[in-house]
């Protein structure tokens, strides 16, 4: 089984111009395209068994804006493919309305928050609603950890440490650690091993192979190899690339005598199934996997 555990779904009517703007800088060639709408997005996943989507909402930091009404739209198109997650931002006043909204009548079955995105700290008091809301419902938390193009977006908030006291506070909260908290992926690390209620994933992070490497020896070392799950943060990067630089991750050595990273590594994180980890019981494979 292969699960893509992070995939984006917008509309061309997402973006505004600050999309196109911003990626002029990262990408001199146009950057990436924008189309991820829900037939694009299922001709990528071919070859995988499931998706998870989510529709951020990046207006003001990233130049998108997305709708969680399109991804339950992609989720009734395509069933047995796409799980979707809500956005939150708890910036708006009708954040956890729009949440319940979003799970009890959408049927969405996670929720996405990017803190770095939104500028609200994991620490504010507006996400303590969501917290225990996601709890009570057995709902599983991505967090946009790491850096990004953006610039209105304050890097600190993008660092895995600040996780560490949330899952201290919510134990039953599963939270998920997006992207490995790059470029601070030590922290991500240690959270996830201190605690068992964090996960974490590699989306977008084979097209830095020496940090690839880094992370997977360093995940390696402290043993959270079985915490770490497969993505790709498309439209950023697609599936077979992703699989290809994470199979071909140690090709950075040459002969430089560095330890490689196990052949099981590799293939325990492509195989994962965050079904069997990120929900407390019957997963949203039908509600009853």
């Amino acid at each position: 089984m292969i699960v893509d555990c992070h995939v984006n779904l917008w509309r061309p009517e997402h973006f505004t111009p600050l999309y196109a703007e911003q990626m002029k800088r990262v990408r001199p060639d146009g950057g990436y395209g924008l189309i991820a709408d829900a037939d694009t997005i299922h001709a990528e996943m071919a070859g995988v068994d499931r998706a998870i989507l989510f529709s951020p909402r990046y207006g003001d930091s990233a130049g998108v804006d997305g709708d969680d009404g399109a991804v339950a739209e992609a989720v009734a198109r395509y069933p047995d493919k796409f799980v979707g997650f809500a956005y939150v931002d708890p910036r708006e006043p009708d954040c956890l309305e729009r949440l319940v909204h979003g799970i009890e009548v959408l049927g969405l079955c996670g929720v996405k928050y990017g803190p770095i995105y939104n500028g609200v700290a994991l620490s504010d008091p507006r996400l303590t609603p969501i917290y225990e809301y996601c709890q009570q419902n057995d709902l599983p938390l991505t967090l946009h950890m790491g850096t990004t193009f953006a610039q209105h977006a304050p890097l600190e908030l993008g660092r895995a440490g600040h996780v560490d006291p949330v899952a201290e506070r919510f134990p039953d909260l599963k939270i998920v650690c997006a992207h490995m908290g790059h470029p601070w992926y030590q922290e991500c690390i240690a959270v996830v091993r201190k605690r068992p209620n964090v996960y974490c994933e590699i989306a977008a992070i084979f097209y830095r192979p020496w940090q690839l490497w880094n992370i997977l020896i360093a995940a390696e070392e402290y043993a959270v190899t079985d915490k770490i799950f497969f993505g790709t943060d498309f439209p950023f990067s697609g599936v077979d690339e992703s699989l290809a630089g994470l199979r071909g991750v140690n090709r950075v050595l040459g002969g430089s005598g560095l330890p490689e990273v196990s052949n099981e590594t590799i293939e325990r994180i492509i195989h994962s199934n965050p079904f069997e980890h990120w929900w407390h019981g019957p997963g949203p494979l039908g509600r009853g996997t």
